[in-house]
């Protein structure tokens, strides 16, 4: 399906830029992204995907271009308004308190309260009760609402994070890096979570260094290479091979490959290069 044919954009920045100093962090990038998908945005450090989060959640205002929130422009003061137009980040830290119980994590600075005047109090009751019912819809079955965040696998509370953020209105979810510091299991308890939101209709914007993960949950893939974007790709219009030899820099790593197999006369470390580079993003 077109572009066009899917009506307009949860949200669309156009040829957005951003520049600190003599630094161009971001220039001119165009994304768009529609209800009910996965646009995978992809680049190594210093991409210029971090820029873009703090674009897309308030964070900073561009400095030229368009910012659109269901076919308006946006202005933004701060990531609070930003929320408030049904756009949530998870940043990597989850800003979740590791000694606080899940459901005082779920609710953290706006919990539900019963009663009026001095006699309103806490509805704990009612807080443990939403809580459960909400991370049962993403297949969480948590026996004690009460026990620390901290507990919980790096999977599960990323998984608490995202059904947070959809419980309290997000129309898009801005993942920053969820599974960079997951394991292969935890990592792919995530990704189901990430194709569970864009099943409900929320539009998801994946960031991530790996194609390995992105791929196989992904609708279409922005690449970001040094602030610039790179293309953007349906998923039947490229492959993960192909992500992965973009991401790596194709030629740049062939004509390693050859240099080191020149320095040493050893075949085998022609390939010491690519290894590297499929252990950094297969990880």
């Amino acid at each position: 399906m077109t572009t066009a044919a899917r009506g307009t954009p949860l949200i669309e920045v156009r040829n957005v830029s951003k520049f600190f100093g003599g630094v161009n962090a971001l220039q001119d990038v165009s994304l768009q992204v529609f209800e009910g998908e996965v646009m995978c945005v992809l680049g190594d450090n210093g991409a210029g995907k971090s820029t873009l989060i703090k674009i897309l959640s308030g964070v900073f205002p561009p400095d030229a271009g368009e910012y659109l929130v269901d076919g308006s422009p946006a202005g933004f003061a701060g990531p609070r308004d930003a929320r408030d137009a049904g756009i949530a980040t998870v940043f990597q830290d989850l800003a979740t308190v590791p000694l606080m119980a899940i459901w005082r994590n779920f609710f953290l600075g706006v919990e539900p309260t019963r009663g009026a005047g001095p006699l309103r109090r806490l509805d704990a009751g009612k807080a443990r009760r939403i809580m459960s019912e909400e991370l049962g819809k993403m297949g969480i079955d948590i026996r004690d609402p009460d026990q620390p965040v901290g507990t919980l696998s790096g999977g599960e509370r990323q998984a608490v994070a995202i059904a947070r953020a959809v419980y309290f209105g997000a129309n898009v979810l801005i993942l920053d890096e969820p599974t960079s510091a997951l394991g292969v299991r935890q990592s792919g308890i995530v990704l189901k979570y990430v194709v569970q939101a864009r099943e409900v209709g929320k539009g998801v914007i994946f960031i991530t260094h790996n194609p390995h993960h992105a791929y196989p949950v992904g609708d279409r893939f922005a690449l970001l290479k040094r602030g610039r974007l790179v293309g953007t790709y349906s998923k039947d219009e490229t492959s993960l091979e192909a992500l992965t030899s973009m991401m790596a820099g194709g030629e740049e790593l062939d004509a390693l490959s050859r240099e080191l197999q020149a320095m040493s006369g050893d075949p085998a470390l022609a390939d010491v290069a690519r290894q590297l580079t499929e252990g950094e993003t297969g990880t």
